[in-house]
């Protein structure tokens, strides 16, 4: 049966980051009291979360909350990705249990996948062969979020699901290029060449790897949907089912910020998964479409850029 959002009270974890916001804007339109925390709720602090679970009561839990980042910052705190994401996945799931909560979706990452995994990704890909070594522990850890939904769907019965969003954008992106992913590191990339009239704009890699771009807002309105429509243990994909090559998306950036250098492939620095498409045809046989095409959606996220300007973020909380 559906489960219906209607003045149920809906708790946000992470609703300053990225897809935290978006799940916001996207249930402003659900006829429900949104509930979110603010900054001195630390997530990785277990008797604050049951203190604050007990208190509020939710009855839905969209768990946003994540500490982030590219391949540079996943490389340089390996312990804070790990540790971070087990504890806020443990305390939030944990104290959602204990408050009754009747539904919970849990967000991971399609980097949960085996580097080499067959092309497009099912999600019977999961724990088949070895990560991507370059953000293997946050990786682990969302592995490990999945794997304690459906341990408490077994031993506790609770409704707890996942679901797996492919490379994300959008509005209030990480524009910070020592912790960024590759689309907004792009942006300020060519904003400040095309700023600064360089001839050149430098990108990571061989610019051959293949990457699937989804807008946040498109991920907001999946969450929703699978929290409405669906309750299994297997996680879903959520993807666009498009891809280009990061050479492909440096030139559409560069036409979007209207940079007219060069690019020149930096290949000291690490390309990361070969290639990451995931196979969405469970989310897309359920109903599902996505609706913001690529172009529109980076323009937007140049505007937000433009408007809010680069900003640092370590941890969505």
């Amino acid at each position: 049966m559906s489960f219906d959002l209607s003045d149920k009270r809906v708790y946000v974890a992470g609703h300053r980051g990225m897809v935290g916001s978006a799940i916001v804007r996207r249930l402003a339109s659900e006829s429900c009291e949104v509930l979110t925390a603010d900054r001195s709720l630390d997530l990785r602090d277990q008797r604050a979360v049951n203190d604050w679970f007990a208190q509020e009561r939710p009855d839905a839990v969209f768990m946003a909350a994540a500490r982030v980042g590219g391949i540079a910052a996943n490389d340089a705190y390996p312990a804070q990705f790990l540790y971070d994401n087990l504890m806020i996945e443990a305390n939030v799931v944990e104290a959602a249990r204990r408050a009754a909560t009747a539904k919970l979706l849990m967000l991971g990452s399609s980097c949960i996948y085996p580097r080499e995994a067959n092309q497009p990704i099912s999600e019977d890909a999961l724990l088949t062969g070895p990560l991507e070594a370059t953000n293997q522990w946050y990786a682990i850890a969302k592995i490990a979020g999945i794997r304690l939904c459906q341990a408490y769907r077994i031993e506790h019965g609770c409704d707890f699901i996942s679901a797996m969003p492919t490379n994300l954008y959008g509005p209030g992106d990480n524009f910070d290029l020592d912790t960024s992913h590759v689309l907004p590191a792009l942006l300020r990339k060519a904003h400040e060449a095309r700023e600064a009239g360089e001839a050149e704009m430098t990108v990571w890699g061989s610019g051959k790897p293949r990457r699937e771009l989804l807008h946040v807002d498109d991920l907001a309105d999946a969450c929703v949907f699978l929290m409405r429509e669906y309750s299994g243990a297997e996680h879903v994909n959520v993807g666009s089912g498009e891809e280009l090559t990061i050479t492909e998306l440096a030139q559409l950036v560069a036409r979007t910020v209207g940079f007219e250098g060069r690019l020149a492939f930096d290949s000291s620095r690490p390309d990361g998964t070969p290639r990451k498409l995931l196979d969405s045809s469970r989310l897309k046989a359920m109903g599902w479409r996505p609706s913001i095409p690529l172009a529109e959606g980076i323009a937007a996220t140049y505007r937000d850029f433009l408007s809010e300007g680069g900003r640092r973020v370590r941890l969505d909380g």
